[in-house]
């Protein structure tokens, strides 16, 4: 095989097409660069192997925030909804997070239509098998069969890298829902010296539809005036009806008296599991006082009787999880058709890699999704488009581009990653964000769309929409003046005052825009996301000013980078923060301030040496 046929180069190779290699090859392929997406079958491009939804606390403001980037995870979830809720209404904006039902089928063959259409884009089922790198620069992909060559290599292997599914004392040797696991690329890793750990997730049975008596359920509608997830998508119907249900005391004593037969016990299981998604055996013996745990019933689309049994993922035997199921109400003649299992997979370090989730060990490697130690499909879609952002900015010769924890939450994720690194799957929520109330999902777009023009990946459509998103709440903000009148007021108020302006109102009352619309007509012309912006914007104003101020703050501490080879020459540094610093190789004073082992003290000793 010739190094120079053009059938053999590409500029850059994507290994794997989940939710990370995804993101990632649509960025470079949009940015024109020729991109080969190499997976091991097909069939799971964009496959929804857990819970067949896109979205959900914190989630749900990375989606917004890949949308607001021109990525695809949005787009798709708005196109094959089912159902769509927001979450956490009771609560403040801050952590109000959409979360969409999807059809899990309709959703894979929209993605692959997406990549099967997209100019650059070459879609190849092949087993990746080893990374090439010459004077440790990724030169390309070996495949079981052939050889390609890129300068850039982005590996998005999710879960299948030496994977084994788990059910009961059963271990098989197969990737998500029994498709082929990848066999080689873990050898190929360890080879060119990264360290590989060994993580573990589940996922519950799926049951048939008709076997489950749905009255004994509770019925989940899904919201109404809500919006999508995509800025461009127009407003979304729910479809669909979910259900909540409950386990019991005879479920959980089937379940403690089988526990002798778990993966763990059975020591089949040795990676670290999701703290926040444990299984239902480990719910059992970790909450053992509570007397039910909820679940959720969920369709995996609408031409299929297959049910999701979300909250109670198992790797109990098969006979077991049978008598599990048919212990809760409704689910007394249920018929699973496919067993709850566990799997487990290999995966990387991640603070071998720099923000930009480039290899700090070999040149042009990048890494995104689950091979990172992260769980979830957002969070792998997130790591995807930054991964494809940066690349294609490499190929051009520009610089790259670090997002930062003051201004999203894919920054919060990546940032967490690379400098803090991660014990167990890492997923995303709105605690592990300090400007919370800044970074909502309503205001993805002010915050990233401009990045997304900036890097060429925002369509005239999008750019057109966000440039009338600005001049809307311009000319919001400058009717807040505005006098309601008194009677208005009065009736709003339930007591008899004078008239307010339009802030004033809306400081004063919890109205959302739809009933401020009803009482006066003096937002009717302007957009509903630009006017829902100013509402949060002048209720919160106080708080929104602190956390600007901290944010700036942030921001200056980010700007002031860092490029020491050996910490140990840095005088005044402790011999722990200088190990730390030499191992994660922070880019900024942010960065190295968020080490483990750093202190303040270390921080100020970096100023100096920066400022020098």
């Amino acid at each position: 095989m010739c190094k120079n046929n053009c059938d053999y180069n590409y500029d850059a190779i994507i290994v794997g097409a989940g939710h990370a290699g995804i993101e990632a090859g649509l960025a470079l392929a949009r940015k024109g660069h020729k991109t080969l997406m190499l997976s091991i079958s097909l069939d799971n491009i964009g496959y929804l192997a857990c819970n067949p939804s896109i979205g959900g606390t914190a989630k749900g403001h990375l989606v917004c925030e890949i949308d607001a980037l021109g990525g695809e995870m949005g787009k798709a979830a708005d196109k094959t909804t089912l159902q769509l809720r927001m979450l956490n209404m009771s609560k403040g904006p801050a952590v109000q997070s959409l979360r969409a039902q999807v059809d899990k089928f309709r959703y894979h063959n929209y993605m692959k239509n997406v990549l099967e259409n997209t100019p650059n884009m070459y879609l190849r089922q092949a087993e990746a098998k080893s990374i090439l790198v010459e004077d440790n620069k990724v030169i390309g992909i070996q495949t079981t069969q052939q050889t390609f060559f890129a300068s850039i290599v982005i590996l998005c292997s999710g879960v299948y890298l030496k994977s084994e599914i788990i059910i009961g004392t059963q271990k098989e040797q197969k990737g998500p829902s029994s498709f082929m696991r990848s066999q080689y690329l873990s050898d190929s890793l360890t080879e060119l010296g990264f360290e590989l750990r060994r993580f573990k997730t589940g996922t519950p049975a799926r049951i048939k539809r008709d076997s489950v008596d749905l009255s004994k359920l509770e019925v989940q509608n899904g919201d109404e005036d809500i919006y999508s997830f995509c800025a461009l998508s127009d407003k979304i119907e729910n479809r669909t009806i979910c259900y909540l249900g409950y386990t019991n005391s005879t479920t959980h004593d089937i379940i403690r008296e089988n526990l002798d037969k778990t993966a763990r016990v059975l020591g089949l299981v040795k990676g670290a599991g999701a703290r926040y998604c444990p299984s239902i055996e480990d719910k059992i013996v970790r909450f053992s006082d509570k007397e039910r745990h909820q679940f959720f019933l969920e369709p995996e689309g609408e031409d299929t009787q297959e049910m999701y049994v979300q909250g109670i993922s198992t790797s109990l035997p098969a006979s077991v999880q049978l008598d599990v199921y048919r212990s809760i109400s409704g689910f007394e003649n249920v018929h699973i058709m496919r067993d709850a299992y566990a799997i487990e997979y290999d995966c990387i370090d991640p603070t071998e890699l720099y923000p930009t989730l480039m290899s700090k060990r070999i040149d042009g490697l990048y890494f995104a999704g689950q091979i990172n130690g992260t769980s979830g499909y957002e969070e792998a879609a997130a790591q995807g488009i930054v991964a494809g952002i940066n690349a294609a900015l490499k190929l051009e010769g520009k610089e790259q581009i670090i997002f930062g924890r003051e201004n999203s939450y894919i920054g919060v994720l990546i940032d967490d990653l690379v400098t803090k690194g991660t014990d167990e799957p890492y997923r995303m929520m709105t605690s592990r964000s300090e400007y919370r109330l800044c970074l909502r999902q309503d205001n993805a777009d002010l915050r990233l769309t401009p990045i997304a023009i900036q890097v060429g990946l925002a369509t005239s459509e999008r750019i057109d929409k966000f440039n009338l998103k600005l001049k809307d709440i311009q000319a919001a903000t400058q009717r807040l003046s505005v006098k309601i009148d008194k009677q208005v007021v009065s009736a709003v108020l339930g007591e008899d005052v004078g008239s307010h302006t339009v802030g004033q109102l809306i400081k004063r009352t919890s109205l959302t825009p739809k009933q401020f619309a009803e009482i006066s007509d003096v937002f009717s012309d302007l957009s509903l996301p630009a006017v829902r912006d100013l509402f949060i914007s002048c209720r919160y104003e106080g708080y929104l000013v602190r956390q600007e101020k901290a944010r700036k703050e942030q921001a200056r501490l980010e700007n002031m980078q860092l490029a020491v080879d050996d910490y140990t020459l840095v005088k005044g540094l402790r011999t722990e923060a200088a190990e730390k610093l030499n191992k994660i190789k922070p880019l900024t004073i942010g960065q190295a301030s968020r080490i483990s082992g750093v202190n303040p003290a270390d921080v100020n000793v970096l100023i100096l040496t920066v400022k020098k």
